[in-house]
């Protein structure tokens, strides 16, 4: 019996195992595989081709796992290249790599490397029928075999595991979770008919997106926080502003349309932080000295940060009820202030100097700046939400 269902010979069989190929969500873990030893630094580019070649072996046994399972046995999919036994001889053949490229992981590097490698042809081969009916396992899969991918990446390089490697991998882990959650939302009505409980079935599709989201965009805070405490290089969150950015296009849109946008986004993201490591850009470099300004300095900060608030709640059509917040903020806002000014409790410096109502003139101007860039945040997220709602709504209908 011949590997392809619809033709014969060498190339039809050919065919068939290269259709399991699937480059969108095949390049993404080889590319964590060398992103780990990019990390790393200096490395070797045998050690790194085994351990991406064992990524490879992997990431296909899930694609042809995947294709068997809901074709040959669950009758999801209309079609599929492979006979049952191409798809068996192929599970074989991929095991088989895998399995060489672990031991020659273990020789080359030791045991730890190859433990750390196992995990993922583990993920791969559960994921149909194991991991996808459970809508925790079905969403960490794939991102949880990118942080593998990445940290083994850069154990095998240097046969230990840093701060700075498991914070990248769980910037991936958390992001990707948020990005399968929107890939997940494109087969929400054909989920919901066979009962499949994807995080959108389970929690429904508006507030499976607000958690898609708030994910995403946990996982770019923390490209902040790695950054501001050493463990990033300071061009990282410069990755972080790209695809916080796609995100932001990608929120209102169809779940297609966001899938699409937010794995390319992935791809810059990722490369964006292969530059950020490798080359480190703006390292050596110091902040920008805004005390240029001299007395205006911080008075300088609010007009910056207003003009932010303006915007979003002029954006948002928020700039009346939000202005009656700030007024009955302002009396609670005004006592406070003084108050901890008045008994030390810290002191405004780089001010003009000219107080009002025993305060300086730019708290004034802070108890309003800050209220409303929080709710032109708010009130942003808001819009952005009722748009996103609306969008499933009429997929639906359609």
């Amino acid at each position: 019996m011949a590997i392809a269902r619809h033709d014969r010979g060498v190339r039809a069989d050919l065919r068939a195992l290269l259709s399991q190929v699937h480059p969108v969500f095949m390049l993404p873990p080889l590319a964590a595989s060398w992103f780990g030893a990019a990390v790393a630094g200096e490395f070797g580019l045998t050690v790194g081709a085994v351990h991406m070649s064992a990524i490879f072996f992997a990431v296909y046994t899930a694609h042809v796992k995947d294709g068997y399972v809901d074709f040959h046995r669950r009758g999801e999919d209309d079609d599929h290249p492979m006979t049952v036994r191409g798809c068996r001889l192929s599970l074989l053949a991929a095991g088989v790599g895998f399995a060489a490229c672990t031991f020659a992981l273990g020789a080359l590097v030791g045991p730890g490397a190859a433990l750390v490698t196992l995990p993922t042809w583990f993920i791969g081969y559960l994921h149909a029928p194991q991991l996808d009916t459970n809508p925790l396992t079905t969403t960490l899969g794939y991102p949880t075999g990118i942080a593998l991918a990445l940290l083994g990446g850069f154990y095998v390089q240097t046969t230990v595991v840093t701060a700075t490697i498991l914070g990248f991998a769980l910037v991936f882990l958390v992001t990707l979770a948020g990005v399968k959650i929107i890939d997940d939302e494109q087969d929400y009505a054909y989920d919901r008919s066979i009962d499949k409980r994807t995080v959108s079935v389970l929690l429904g599709r508006p507030r499976a997106r607000t958690l898609a989201f708030s994910l995403l965009m946990t996982g770019l805070i923390g490209v902040l926080w790695g950054t501001v405490d050493g463990l990033f290089p300071p061009s990282a969150p410069a990755a972080a502003l790209a695809f916080g950015s796609v995100a932001v296009v990608a929120r209102p849109a169809r779940p297609t349309i966001a899938t699409m946008l937010l794995i390319r986004g992935a791809y810059v993201f990722l490369a964006l932080l292969i530059v950020a490591v490798w080359f480190r850009p703006l390292s050596g470099t110091p902040l920008p000295d805004i005390t240029v300004f001299g007395p205006y300095t911080y008075l300088a900060t609010e007009v910056v940060f207003g003009g932010a608030a303006f915007a979003l709640l002029r954006y948002a059509g928020a700039l009346r009820r939000s202005a009656r917040t700030i007024a009955a903020l302002y009396p609670i806002a005004y006592l406070w202030d003084w108050y901890t000014l008045e008994v030390g409790v810290f002191e405004v410096t780089m001010r003009t100097g000219y107080d009002l109502f025993g305060i300086p003139i730019e708290e004034h101007l802070f108890m309003i700046v800050v209220p409303a860039l929080v709710l032109g945040i708010h009130e942003t997220i808001r819009t952005l939400s009722v748009d996103s709602d609306e969008s499933p709504r009429s997929d639906s209908q359609a």
